[in-house]
């Protein structure tokens, strides 16, 4: 995000530096077009669009209030007072909560800077808003246009490296009988906001899209990251489901936790360094543990009232575990694509 941030610090200073200039030319007061300006920056144009659409009839309702009050009680304290007030109950009621804040300090600054004619002031600060509008928004289309493709795709490799200690953190717990779940879920809560950081930029991308389409290969690729990111969320819920089952129930013989293990020591090692997936292999240990999942299950059809109500521990654990091998396999499967 650094050098997303770096753009936006760099646009909005040529935001500021044109709305100034321009009314400077107009005589016009540039401290309103300029707040206008700094706000309308937004991570995409879409956003700034949509919301300069909300924030200019917002502008208005600030500015009229502060005209009206100024027209009725002067420069008094009470002007401020229910300029503001009444300013957040019109932008309110009529749902312009994003322009709310930009109305509200336009009715009270306007007060302090209005001594002539009020009319004009209203109309010239409709033209000031209009400015910074504008400015900001065809700065944000033209200048360093957003781009967060680069960002998303980093994000994601980073988050497949963690996903796959996590797969041997979780598994570990439980085949080893280690006291570490809290450990483990602050783990899972972690990748799981991470996972909505990277949809928010996804969502940003598809926003900007519509002012700035990819190309044919960059389509592909940002398609499938998204695609890659929802078996990353697969995973996790694997996990989770893992996480909560009751360790206290799982029962394998020690050749089975072993065998599981292995596989669990390959799969992490492969998702944490990112190597190249032996495909073979991979089916190979997928087979084995779908043997131990169907042997469990016999168990379970021959002493069905032994478990009356719920699957044992350890033929959940080997169906999660079965389930992540099948999703990790879709993952790298199609990492060519």
């Amino acid at each position: 995000m650094k050098k997303i941030v770096g753009s936006r610090v760099l646009k909005t200073g040529v935001a500021i530096f044109i709305t100034a200039l321009i009314c400077e030319w107009l005589d016009w007061p540039p401290v309103f077009a300029v707040i206008t300006a700094i706000v309308t920056i937004e991570p995409t144009v879409s956003q700034s669009i949509k919301k300069g659409i909300v924030r200019f009839p917002a502008s208005a309702i600030g500015s009229f209030y502060a005209v009206l009050f100024i027209s009725l009680f002067g420069h008094a304290p009470i002007t401020y007072a229910l300029a503001a007030v009444f300013t957040i109950i019109t932008t309110y009621r009529l749902k312009l909560y994003a322009g709310l804040l930009v109305a509200t300090l336009t009715a009270v600054a306007m007060i302090e800077v209005i001594h002539t004619n009020v009319f004009l002031s209203f109309f010239i600060r409709l033209g000031t808003t209009t400015i910074g509008l504008v400015v900001s928004t065809l700065i944000n289309l033209f200048v360093l246009p957003p781009d967060y493709t680069k960002d998303i795709y980093t994000k994601l490799r980073t988050i497949t490296q963690r996903t796959g200690e996590a797969v041997e953190m979780v598994f570990c717990q439980y085949l080893l009988n280690r006291t570490n779940q809290p450990k483990c879920q602050n783990e899972l809560d972690e990748l799981d906001e991470d996972v909505h950081k990277i949809e928010s930029l996804i969502q940003f991308q598809k926003d900007e899209t519509q002012y700035h389409p990819l190309t044919a290969s960059e389509q592909k690729a940002f398609q499938h990251a998204q695609r890659q990111l929802v078996r990353v969320k697969l995973m996790i819920y694997h996990l989770d489901n893992v996480l909560n089952t009751p360790l206290s129930e799982l029962q394998l013989s020690d050749q089975e936790r072993e065998k599981i293990l292995e596989s669990v020591h390959e799969l992490a090692y492969a998702m944490k360094t990112n190597t190249k997936f032996d495909l073979v292999q991979h089916h190979q240990k997928l087979k084995e543990l779908m043997a131990l999942y169907w042997e469990d299950s016999d168990k379970v059809r021959k002493n069905k009232q032994e478990y009356p109500t719920a699957f044992p521990a350890e033929l959940i654990v080997l169906y999660e575990l079965v389930s992540i091998f099948t999703v990790v396999e879709n993952y790298y499967t199609e990492e060519g694509v």
